[in-house]
């Protein structure tokens, strides 16, 4: 399939009609959901409360306003082309989950001033104790998702730990005016050791899991969605947990359709560290999931063969690419 993204020529968008404008189109309406890791999508400015030194002009990375602009850009046309569907048509996602961004600035200059600046897109960002600044957010479609509320979900660290990622909780009414409650995540990463971080990615599920478990107690039936990087495969401790509470994995067995065998490849092997995780009434809703890997956003594997994310950088090496996760597309019939 020939990809959209390299055609974009103009900044125009279609839209579905505000909430109950019309009956008959509450029969049948495909809701499509993304989850991307952006890959240090830090602005340029400095933040003196934050370990942001890396991303800037002066650092090694020479981090400046003509690369920052240009992976926003790269960013938004990832997105935009994550609309692009099998079946050969295409419609704006309703839903991103980002993970990787550094700040409220970043978010507005991706929604306001990029190429998705006629998107209409609004955005709800935590602001968490990351060290480096790092936050995650959600991208949505007010004509296709109506936000109720939205907190940040604090993740006190274990003695000697970092401070993590906050999580991120939206409620919002899609159009059939059901409620739809959102879980945006970015679990602590694996150096130092996979068993040995174990504990620090246990402790951000277990926090979710308590906001999961409130929503299903006030009702069984309740419409769930959980995303973001979790640092771990589908077989992980940290996953099964979440499986224990009532959420199912509806990513672990997707694949592109361009090499790709998961959203992120370490060491020349594949992985699926990122995630869609969903109550069980949203499974019977899902269409489908898959790996969004167009062949844009993919460069060979010189070293272990076959293909791999075209991400931004390669060590300090500028790579003008998009990002070292692949994203994730999930689809549900409303």
């Amino acid at each position: 399939m020939r990809s959209v993204a390299p055609l974009l020529k103009t900044n125009t968008f279609s839209h579905r009609p505000p909430m109950g404008n019309i009956l008959s189109l509450l029969c049948g309406v495909l809701m499509t959901f993304v989850e991307l890791n952006c890959e240090n999508l830090f602005d340029c400015q400095h933040d003196s409360l934050k370990q942001d030194e890396e991303w800037l002009d002066p650092s090694l990375r020479h981090w400046n306003e003509y690369r920052y602009w240009n992976k926003l850009n790269h960013i938004a046309q990832e997105i935009i082309a994550c609309g692009e569907y099998p079946e050969n048509n295409w419609q704006l996602p309703d839903l991103v989950a980002l993970v990787e961004v550094e700040n409220d600035t970043v978010m507005h200059d991706l929604t306001k001033r990029s190429l998705l600046r006629n998107a209409n897109y609004e955005y709800v960002i935590t602001d968490s104790p990351d060290l480096r600044g790092i936050d995650v957010a959600l991208l949505y479609n007010p004509f296709s998702f109506k936000l109720l509320s939205h907190e940040s979900l604090r993740v006190d660290p274990l003695p000697g730990m970092r401070p993590t990622r906050d999580i991120l909780y939206a409620k919002g009414e899609v159009i059939t005016g059901d409620t739809l409650h959102v879980f945006v995540v970015h679990a602590p990463s694996r150096f130092g050791g996979e068993r040995a971080t174990r504990p620090n990615r246990r402790i951000v599920v277990e926090r979710l899991s308590t906001a999961v478990d409130s929503i299903l107690a006030r009702n069984p039936q309740a419409e769930i969605i959980v995303a973001g990087d979790f640092n771990d495969g589908w077989k992980a401790p940290a996953l099964k947990y979440l499986y224990d509470h009532g959420l199912v994995n509806i990513s672990k067995k997707a694949k592109g359709t361009h090499g790709a065998r998961g959203t992120y490849k370490y060491q020349g092997r594949w992985e699926s560290i990122d995630h869609v995780l969903t109550s069980k009434p949203m499974v019977a809703r899902m269409k489908d999931c898959r790996v969004y890997d167009a062949e844009f956003l993919l460069e060979p594997d010189t070293k272990s063969g076959g293909v791999q994310p075209r991400r931004n950088y390669i060590g300090y090496r500028y790579n003008d690419g998009y990002s070292d996760h692949l994203p994730l597309v999930a689809r549900f019939e409303l």
